[in-house]
């Protein structure tokens, strides 16, 4: 829903100058379903089955705001504002944020978008394209390694798209918030770098992220990914090739270096069915912990904001790997996914509607 030049003045949206045109664009998405999984941990020593409703499995469920104001000569203000939700429960995905998805403003022109605030790293910008699975919360590289869906508190991100060429880079002081620490500029620093090339059928995306640890103690240690992938489109089909590589000390990884490789395919069976397969492969350096995962889906859209989806998935662990279908185990508590070294088998059916 788009409201163009609002006059309500006490929240400082309305332009006044003769030249500058503002807008405000209220947008989300409401994504909920019933998902099926099992081997969920329980009473039972074994596991069992569990049927549950979930929000968020295409897509987040999401509300938020957008705005821009023409400011001339080429110049424009821009702001966002978004917060996830539970569609389930109608609560906030996280309780301590409002915009727990993005927070951020800043100034745009044909040179780039210069922004500050909480935002996406490039990592996040160019893993969702090179997903086949289009980097859904569940079911897809994200549950691999959720860094790689990463956002950053106190950043600052530059944009800039030059003939097919898009180049990102981001800059945070502390990337989750806690502050940044006087005289010790290295605590809880993030850092990315992406460059992103696309010409006619053809996509290719390079990205580097380095994160420090978060606190004075740990301000030495680093995670470091470096990811590269293509997409290519022929006809109604498009395939789907990626690698990430990882190495640290600082996050919650099954190991402290791990090497993830990904292919897929996504093929439009009719202008409104789409059928996506895509199989994640984890590597997990000095450890036999390698699982794979693998998914199918077909999506339905009634229209260009409407569609119903079907997602079946399937995690095989090895090892003694602990992938679920909505991710890994927790190594700080009790296993939350999946019965540590056995397999996962996962049906999701929703409806996601965009506005």
């Amino acid at each position: 829903m788009k409201i163009s030049r609002i006059a309500v003045a006490s929240l400082g949206l309305f332009a006044t100058t003769a030249f500058a045109q503002s807008s405000v664009t209220l947008y989300g998405v409401a994504d909920a379903g019933i998902e099926y999984l099992s081997n969920v941990p329980s009473a039972s020593p074994g596991g069992s089955n569990q049927v549950r409703m979930t929000s968020g499995n295409m897509s987040t469920s999401r509300w938020g705001l957008r705005g821009v104001e023409d400011l001339g000569g080429g110049l424009k203000a821009i702001f966002e504002l978004e917060s996830g939700i539970s569609f389930d429960t109608g609560a906030q995905n996280n309780s301590t944020r409002l915009f727990d998805r993005s927070a951020f403003v800043g100034l745009g022109s044909k040179y780039g978008q210069l922004t500050l605030g909480r935002q996406t790293t490039p990592m996040y910008d160019t893993t969702l394209q090179l997903d086949p699975m289009g980097f859904a919360p569940r079911y897809s590289l994200f549950k691999m390694d959720d860094v790689l869906a990463g956002r950053a508190d106190n950043a600052i991100k530059y944009r800039g798209i030059f003939s097919g060429l898009t180049v990102t880079g981001l800059y945070s002081f502390s990337r989750t918030g806690g502050g940044e620490v006087p005289g010790n500029y290295k605590v809880d620093r993030n850092m990315g770098v992406s460059l992103m090339y696309e010409t006619g059928a053809l996509a290719v995306g390079a990205v580097y992220d380095e994160i420090q640890g978060s606190t004075v103690a740990t301000a030495d240690r680093k995670d470091r990914r470096a990811l590269i992938g293509a997409s290519y489109a022929f006809g109604p089909a498009k395939a789907f090739i990626g690698y990430r590589w990882y190495n640290g000390n600082v996050g919650a990884l099954p190991t402290n270096g791990s090497n993830i490789y990904w292919a897929g395919l996504r093929y439009g069976l009719t202008p409104a069915l789409t059928l996506t397969g895509a199989a994640y492969y984890t590597d997990s350096r000095n450890s036999g912990a390698d699982p794979f995962l693998f998914v199918a889906s077909a999506d339905y859209a009634f229209s260009k904001r409407t569609d119903v989806y079907m997602n079946v998935g399937y995690a095989l662990n090895r090892g003694n790997s602990q992938l679920g279908m909505n991710g890994y185990n927790s190594t700080t508590g009790s296993p939350t996914n999946v019965v540590p070294g056995k397999d996962q088998t996962g049906v999701v059916v929703g409806v996601r509607h965009k506005f």
